[in-house]
């Protein structure tokens, strides 16, 4: 498991004012980055992601060939093709970010050449069979440490379309076979469950693959040429949730959070809060590259809470931390199940959150697969264990708002790895 040393204190807050703007959708910005250095000719990435996750993946690219220049937020990458990418002189390493690995995956597995991708400590123990066995259904040769764990020792070569059925919601196994399937012929296609974030299918048609989709089943057709275009990646909606919670439980709040992404697959979490009674409205909603952006105006409320709607729980995995921590604030609480993935994330994300709530005196349930939250509660100050997980370190950073005395979160420089800057962007929004 990555740790980072540093620690931060948060206190009781008033209020929070102003506005906020937070760093480049994360998931976007890996697509992006992947897609142009596969497409043809020269593509622009305006607001990428400042985060250490894709600073991995863009490190991936570099190794595979990729040029690559950096101007603040804008990225200019030269495609080169399907075929442009060379064989690495070393290991891929794909740092904390479980994207970065799976996704790639998917790319490198249509290349004539070995590869192998890493990762840190965290990600080593995060399971990949999901994403190995379709690709291997391809005809990619796929060796992975026992138990189907990183790192992915990916023989390329060439595959074949095929019709996957995915045994469990997940955007980054189906965004791998997608991107495997633009080097196969015919017709790749993958089923869901349950809808996924669709931001591999928006940019692939931006860029000029040939997508369909027809109820749950979204195809590509190979081999494919891509275009090298001008992208504006949208402020990343999971990492504005963290400002979204504080904003709601933090008494006369009102702020506002611009250029926030507002994709219908990603946007479960205002769904959920706006009929549990938080004021949230969205403003200046405009469409770029196929994504919905917009501004959210937030200020305090008294939310219901409840249970979080299993059908619901795909879609906001990664806000279901902060989650947790707001049902500590609202009436009825919050209840979530069918979550078993978040064992599985940067640490175990059920034990590290009922842990760290119990230690603030919050009265927790935990279960296999979900938490329950007594609301309500009143939160004390205490020592925060984030174990090295970002979304962990946030979430209680809210926490400690609302909190009685002062919040010692540790390890906290994890914040890095989706948003530089959290604790600043957050200290100059409070009062």
């Amino acid at each position: 498991m990555a740790f980072f040393s540093s620690t931060k204190k948060v206190k009781p807050a008033k209020r929070l004012t102003g506005s906020v703007r937070v760093p480049g959708d994360k998931s976007i910005s890996h697509r992006y980055a992947m897609l142009a250095a596969i497409a043809e000719g020269p593509s622009e990435v305006h607001y990428f992601s400042s985060s250490a996750d894709c600073r991995s993946t863009l490190a991936c690219l570099e190794k595979l060939g990729a040029k690559i220049e950096r101007k603040d937020e804008t990225l200019t990458i030269q495609g080169g093709g399907l075929k442009g990418l060379r064989q690495p002189s070393g290991r891929l390493d794909a740092g904390n970010s479980g994207s970065t690995m799976r996704m790639l995956g998917g790319i490198l597995a249509g290349q004539s050449f070995r590869s192998v991708i890493e990762g840190d400590a965290s990600l080593s123990r995060r399971p990949m069979e999901r994403v190995v066995e379709p690709l291997a259904l391809m005809g990619a040769r796929i060796r992975t440490a026992e138990g189907g764990l990183p790192p992915l020792e990916i023989e390329g070569g060439e595959l074949r379309a095929l019709r996957y059925e995915l045994p469990v919601p997940s955007a980054q196994v189906k965004s791998a076979v997608l991107l495997a399937g633009l080097y196969a012929g015919g017709q790749t296609e993958v089923v869901e469950p349950l809808p996924t974030r669709d931001h591999t299918e928006i940019a692939l048609e931006q860029m000029g693959a040939e997508i369909g989709r027809h109820g749950q089943t979204i195809a590509v057709r190979g081999p494919a040429r891509l275009e090298g275009r001008k992208l504006y990646v949208p402020g990343d909606i999971s990492s504005a949730a963290f400002f979204i919670a504080a904003a709601l439980v933090v008494p006369e709040s009102n702020l506002v959070i611009q250029n926030a992404g507002l994709n219908p697959t990603r946007t479960a979490l205002l769904d959920l809060l706006v009929p549990l009674g938080g004021r949230i409205k969205v403003l200046n909603v405009e469409m770029i590259n196929g994504e919905l952006l917009g501004d959210l105006h937030v200020e305090s409320s008294a939310l219901e809470g409840g249970e979080v709607p299993p059908e619901a729980v795909p879609g906001l995995i990664d806000e279901l931390p902060v989650l947790a921590v707001l049902g500590t604030q609202a009436e009825r609480g919050l209840s979530f199940r069918g979550a078993q993935e978040l064992r599985v994330k940067e640490t175990d994300r059920i034990r590290a959150l009922a842990e760290n709530l119990r230690r603030m005196g919050a009265e927790v349930e935990e279960f296999p697969d979900g938490l329950r939250v007594a609301g309500k509660q009143r939160l004390r100050g205490a020592e925060i264990e984030s174990y090295g997980d970002h979304r962990i370190a946030m979430a209680f950073a809210v926490a400690g708002l609302v909190a009685e005395g002062t919040t010692v979160i540790h390890d906290s420089g994890c914040v890095d790895i989706s948003f530089p800057g959290f604790f600043q962007e957050l200290a100059r929004v409070t009062e």
